[in-house]
């Protein structure tokens, strides 16, 4: 009895009527078990935590024209909402690729889908960056439909010890795989005041990429460290200070995210990871093959605008979207985070 007593851990105790930091949220972080309150917060417009909701569901399934027997690929699983329903769509005949690089979450997923029926038979989940998909020739001669969502996971986003978001303290880490290459507080101190420049400049399209590569190299002069999130969100309102208070708030909150943004991408390398999909994308796809891609900001949505493009011309793919579809308003508005999706399609020669 005393064993059983010891072992019991209390829920998170929190201040107020509602919970604030991440850990406090034990409901929404349960919501096999707390179903009401996570509707709730997404008839809020947001995202429960720990959750991802998953954008342009019908837009991409409409496009895809998934049948029951063929191979799909889904590069990035993420919390697995897409690779479930295009599971539905094959009506248990076929099979589905998955890959992702996040051991942390890849784990969960893998147990949510099998709850809900997605076993072996028709689901492979590997722990794989989608760069390298061409691997996967070895078990499938091709796929039908290929999905690639190039979003960060609201799950990864939202959980401090990740260190994604300016919101939430915690360490400046930003890799989609904490066990592999350099966090973001150790590439940041490796960079000149150029190159942090150039970064921000060419990565988020930062405007206040001098003012915020002066601020960050001053304060490594002075012997001060950059190794959470609050630290860099401190350097960044102190390299605005001089705006206008009227405006200031709201630059400094932009100029956060296109930082982390731009950090992001560095770290994991996406534009170089994005590059080499683009390039091997084609000899993956069957004939009539088709392939969808979500972009969340321009730099994405331009390389997939210029390979899309350029492969049309060279007869590779037989048509490919001329402009992009979005998300709608009805979506937007209960689901904030799908307000800069971009849709682009091709299909294979």
């Amino acid at each position: 009895m005393e064993n059983q007593e010891s072992q019991h851990k209390r829920r998170v105790r929190y201040k107020g009527t509602h919970p604030r930091t991440y850990k406090e949220k034990y409901k929404e972080l349960q919501p096999e078990k707390y179903a009401d309150t996570v509707q709730k917060v997404i008839q809020k417009g947001s995202t429960p935590a720990g959750m991802h909701i998953s954008i342009m569901v019908p837009e991409i399934l409409d496009f895809l024209q998934i049948k029951p027997g063929q191979t799909g690929l889904d590069a990035t699983l993420g919390y697995g909402g897409h690779t479930s329903h295009m599971l539905k769509c094959l009506e248990g005949q076929g099979h589905l690729y998955a890959l992702d690089v996040d051991p942390i979450e890849i784990k969960k997923t893998e147990q949510r889908l099998a709850d809900m029926g997605f076993g072996p038979e028709i689901l492979t989940i590997c722990q794989m960056n989608f760069a390298d998909m061409d691997q996967l020739l070895e078990k499938t001669d091709g796929f039908d439909f290929v999905l690639a969502d190039l979003g960060v996971s609201s799950m990864q986003i939202d959980n401090p010890e990740r260190g994604f978001s300016f919101k939430h303290e915690g360490p400046l880490d930003l890799r989609l795989n904490p066990a592999k290459g350099e966090s973001a507080a150790s590439r940041l101190r490796s960079m000149t005041r150029e190159e942090i420049q150039g970064m921000l400049a060419e990565n988020s399209d930062e405007p206040y990429a001098l003012e915020i590569s002066r601020a960050i190299i001053s304060r490594y002069r002075k012997g001060r460290r950059i190794d959470t999130t609050t630290d860099l969100k401190e350097t960044i309102e102190q390299a605005l200070s001089a705006l206008p208070a009227t405006i200031q708030k709201d630059i400094v909150k932009k100029s956060c995210q296109r930082t982390f943004q731009a950090l992001r991408i560095d770290v994991n390398s996406e534009f170089e990871v994005l590059e080499t999909f683009l390039e091997k994308l084609p000899r993956m796809l069957k004939s009539g093959g088709r392939a969808a891609i979500l972009t969340f900001h321009s730099g994405e949505d331009r390389l997939v605008k210029k390979s899309f493009k350029q492969l049309c011309r060279e007869g590779i793919y037989q048509d490919a979207a001329q402009d992009v579809i979005r998300p709608s308003a009805e979506e937007c508005r209960v689901n904030g985070r799908a307000h800069s999706t971009k849709m682009r399609w091709a299909i294979k020669a």
